[in-house]
């Protein structure tokens, strides 16, 4: 019996990013600071870049004072124990409130997420208690835009990858996704492909992003690592390239809601 090569899979936190602010470019900053640790970017490379920059550098940091709450967020306030402008910043980015209950309104987001209080954060947002972090307006736009600008710089044809942290129906705790993709296919059918005992395989679909995505959190840590980007290395796939789009579980689909 012939030996296999081991498959490896390297997951490195990229040191030496600095704190984020409106405007920034992020392609810059990620290229000044694989080169201050010594690193080159090759094609097949993926990029994991922590949601909380790229928002921050889109300039989606606002304060709660911006949020004027109508009579729903006044009343959803009450249920979720929540500021009711902070629900109306909530409400500002839904288009459906599938669940409210204390701490917590579980929503449609406009991107298509099913996700706790509209991906809304206060936490790595500064010492103001009043501002809020929302999404980034179109994080597979962003992705698309950010892998061209690192293409271009490195000569190089990579991934880039935009996780975030959601809470999933069954289970406890928090893992990351995806919410934005370029340059893999975000979500791989291995329909037809045959199992270890040649059955063709019926239904099977591989969520590649969000399992990048959910590898890269352990490295990026959920609080106060500093470590907002991940360089993955070996990681290959065939298959049609997709965004993060594709992972979106259309409503009549979803046995959740």
């Amino acid at each position: 019996m012939s030996a296999k090569a081991a498959t490896r899979i390297t997951y490195t936190g990229l040191p030496g990013i600095p704190l984020i602010g409106e405007g920034d470019d992020l392609a810059a900053i990620i290229s000044a600071a694989l080169h201050e640790a010594g690193m080159a970017l090759m094609s097949g490379d993926v990029l994991v870049i922590a949601q909380k920059i790229v928002s921050k550098a889109e300039g989606r940091r606002v304060h709660l004072s911006a949020f004027t709450p109508s009579t729903e967020a006044h009343r959803l306030a009450e249920i979720v124990k929540k500021d009711p402008r902070h629900v109306e910043a909530i409400l500002s980015e839904s288009t459906e409130v599938i669940r409210a209950s204390e701490g917590v309104l579980i929503v449609a987001h406009r991107l298509g997420f099913v996700m706790a209080n509209a991906g809304i954060d206060q936490s790595n947002v500064g010492d103001d208690p009043e501002a809020i972090l929302m999404l980034p307006r179109d994080p597979d736009a962003t992705c698309a835009r950010l892998k061209a600008a690192v293409d271009a710089r490195h000569e190089a044809d990579i991934a880039v990858i935009i996780n975030d942290s959601f809470g999933r129906a069954w289970r406890n705790g928090v893992v990351g996704v995806a919410i934005g993709a370029a340059g893999i296919p975000a979500l791989q059918s291995l329909v037809g492909d045959p199992d270890l005992h040649g059955r063709a395989l019926r239904i099977t679909e591989v969520a590649l992003a969000d399992e990048l995505a959910a590898a890269a959190s352990l490295v990026m840590g959920q609080s106060a690592e500093g470590l907002p980007v991940v360089h993955v290395r070996g990681f290959a796939a065939s298959g049609q390239r997709s965004n993060a789009a594709a992972l979106i579980r259309p409503k009549e689909r979803d046995l959740f809601r």
